[in-house]
């Protein structure tokens, strides 16, 4: 379950940051969807992988920062 919510959380990102390099406007639902996947798989997740959620969330935050 670990892996799936790791993984769910990775998907949410990059559709997010897919959404905006195709010039999609990406919704603040959708930006706290991925965040909550975020913050869900660090509970169940290995230091490697708490790692690059760390890298997902830095990566989220940029694309939320060019969006306003």
């Amino acid at each position: 379950m670990a892996n799936s919510l790791f993984e769910n959380a990775r998907n949410a990102v990059n559709r997010m940051t897919n959404r905006q390099n195709n010039g999609h406007a990406a919704g603040q639902q959708d930006m706290q969807a991925a965040k909550q996947a975020i913050q869900s798989a660090y509970s169940q997740c290995s230091q490697e992988e708490q790692q690059e959620l760390q890298q997902l969330e830095q990566k989220l935050d940029a694309e939320h920062n060019s969006m306003r």
